[in-house]
């Protein structure tokens, strides 16, 4: 490296060194390996749980479930999505998740891989593991006949061997019924298989079977791994199955005893009983992640709370213990370092220990205490389609695993599922913080995509898109939302710095707006309170929003209009000025607040509050069968066309 890169890094390097804090050793520390000990918590009432929106978070719908348009040649569509996990090796994100026909754990299911050179535009999936045919299994009571397809399971996706191979990982199980699980030690076992630079897939082979359930070569479709003529291949699998730090993902699909795993992670203590007695928890060593603390540790995260830590990279465990300040689901816990040294734990901090919302940002310096949360996702949209354990919500929260890659950037990359029907990606800044310093001055005339939007907070569903417009006559760019989505919306947020007063300006045109159909702007404070709405239609621009009843004003939508909105948060009241013309009274606030600091502009309406019944007991446990498909939603709706341009703030 030059000399003077070195010396241009240094003050990084050295800062870095001078912010990282030192978590309590091993043994004072085991007993709680992770504590969340800010002053902060979730409201069940709100989907984002009222709490501080991060700045510059982009969420980008990957996959939308379709019934009646399936994929490639089906001749049914496949609405179960789920169990997403993400890599990115040669300049390229790779994803992998599960798909069903109707729902989990009811055959066929396969698994399906995406890639995307920037984790914005997508390649069009492919099969990466087909369905595969069971012989007759007895299986208890039941008897599964031949033929009967196999249920995949989701718990490990991608290893990027040290030789340079990428592999790809799945496993078969099954289940005699949808109500049975087929992540409890008695499936097939695993496979993978390599994906070469150009996209295209290796052969298939185990590369650990169920041996201890009765599987291997003898009655299983696939050859062993040992079997392929590629020593290389051979050489990424034999270092994947010395990893074990990776492989302790898979214990809860196999479960063997045979001495493969460190650990029984099933195995679980409490802490603070006087004997320490080790129980069995049908609750624990499911969905297994892990981060590095800043002395070396592991930090092993597993669903429902638990955690344990690890002085010498997985060789050996403390107890496994619940952590008892994170407020888990049954659903994945994601844990990592971040690009600027700093620890990230994204997860359903959940009052009610069952609402699969919000997704949240637990940061902390050490790995140990985190003291900050963020909401990184608040929306749920509807379910389109019923299934059993079709759990409502954004869920099975998946990064980049230590060793899978890096993107170009500091930024944070996790993949989730939405509803267990949509696959998403999120795109988060780093560092992670709830507020910005500078007054806005968006004019979009030096940005060449919505990439570098990096302090927007930016929501994509796949029919609904964002993106940056150049005008043929003029040259000048501007922001456009597109929306044909029928059960969701788009929207662009964007955080000012706070204040009681405020002046905001914009310019909007209403390129395309259908009879019927409106675009939503709001102001929010942190909490989310809601003083104002403007709401335009296709012939007005009205202030309607709860008990205000403001008199509306005649527009013409597809001009470009120029609104200044003066806010007093005092007063409790806003003046309007739309094209140099005064409105000719203060407009009150529907909700009191203190003050402003974010803007949103949105195709759709407000939808962040959550049924009475959902926020004080939790969605039903046995989700999916509450709902009916919703029709017309595999049709596009009409067409929204919303244009932003020249967003500014300023304080007064």
């Amino acid at each position: 490296m030059k000399r003077w890169l070195v010396l241009a890094q240094l003050p990084l390097v050295v800062g870095w060194i001078l912010r990282t804090q030192m978590p309590p050793p091993i043994e004072q520390s085991w007993r709680e390996p992770v504590k969340y000990i800010g002053k902060r918590n979730p409201d069940p009432r709100f989907y984002d749980g009222k709490l501080p929106h991060a700045v510059g978070v982009h969420h980008v719908q990957v996959f939308r479930s379709n019934r009646s348009q399936p994929l490639g040649s089906d001749t049914v569509g496949w609405t179960y999505a789920h169990q997403p996990y993400l890599a990115y090796w040669k300049g390229q994100f790779y994803l992998q998740f599960i798909q069903g026909l109707v729902e989990e754990h009811n055959p066929p299911t396969r698994t399906l891989m995406l890639s995307s050179e920037d984790g914005y535009r997508w390649s069009n999936p492919i099969i990466v593991f087909p369905e595969y045919e069971l012989p007759e299994i007895h299986d208890d009571e039941a008897i599964i006949p031949a033929g009967t397809k196999a249920v995949m399971h989701q718990r490990m996706g991608w290893y990027v061997a040290q030789n340079g191979r990428l592999l790809v990982s799945g496993f078969y199980g099954y289940a005699a019924t949808p109500r049975r699980a087929p992540n409890t030690g008695n499936g097939l076992g695993r496979v993978v298989r390599e994906v070469y630079e150009d996209g295209s897939l290796g052969p298939i082979y185990f590369v650990r079977y169920n041996r201890h359930a009765g599987w291997g070569e003898h009655n299983t479709r696939f050859p062993f791994y040992t079997a392929s003529p590629d020593k290389g291949f051979i050489e990424a699998c034999n270092l994947l199955l010395s990893n074990k730090l990776i492989t302790l993902q898979w214990w809860e699909e196999d479960r063997a005893e045979d001495g493969f795993y460190p650990l029984n992670p099933s195995q679980v203590v409490e802490p603070d009983a006087p004997t320490g007695k080790v129980t069995t928890s049908a609750g624990a060593g499911k969905a297994f992640c892990f981060y590095r603390r800043p002395d070396g540790a592991i930090v092993g995260l597993w669903k429902n709370q638990y955690s344990s830590l690890s002085p010498d990279n997985g060789l050996t465990w403390r107890p496994i213990v619940k952590n008892k300040t994170l407020w888990t689901t049954g659903a994945k816990t994601w844990g990592q370092r971040t690009d600027d040294g700093r620890y990230v734990i994204v997860h359903n901090q959940s009052p009610t220990r069952r609402n699969r919302f919000p997704m949240a940002a637990l940061v902390g310096e050490d790995g140990h205490l985190f003291d900050r949360i963020f909401a990184l996702r608040g929306e749920v949209p509807p379910r389109r389609y019923q299934g059993l354990h079709k759990n409502p919500g954004v869920q099975y929260f998946r990064g980049i695993i230590e060793g899978n890659g890096n993107p170009p950037g500091d930024e944070m990359w996790i993949t989730y599922s939405v509803n267990k029907e949509d696959i998403w990606i999120s795109r988060t800044r780093v560092p992670i913080t709830e507020s910005v310093q500078s007054e806005l001055a968006e004019t979009f005339d030096s940005v060449a995509s919505i990439k570098e939007l990096s302090l927007w907070n930016l929501y994509i569903p796949a029919w609904a898109p964002i993106t940056i417009v150049a005008d043929r006559a003029t040259g000048d760019r501007y922001l456009q939302l597109r929306d044909e989505e029928p059960y969701d919306y788009c929207y662009a947020e964007r955080i000012f710095p706070k204040s009681s007063t405020k002046t905001i300006q914009f310019r909007f045109q209403g390129e395309r707006l259908p009879q019927g159909y409106a675009v939503e702007i709001e102001l929010q404070d942190q909490d989310g309170n809601r003083p104002l709405r403007l709401r335009i239609d296709k012939e007005w621009l009205s202030f309607d929003l709860g008990k205000v009843e403001a008199e509306p004003i005649k527009i013409a939508p597809a001009r470009w209009h120029h609104v200044v909105l003066k806010i007093d948060c005092a007063a409790k009241q806003y003046r309007l000025q739309l094209d140099s013309k005064d409105y000719p009274e203060a407009i009150p606030f529907n909700e009191a607040a203190d003050n402003v600091e974010r803007i949103v502009f949105r195709t759709g309406p407000y939808r962040n509050h959550v049924p009475p019944e959902v926020a004080e007991a939790g969605a039903p446990k046995q989700s999916g069968f509450d709902c009916e498909d919703l029709p017309g939603s595999e049709r596009k709706a009409p067409l929204i066309v919303f244009n932003l341009d020249d967003l500014r703030t300023s304080s007064r």
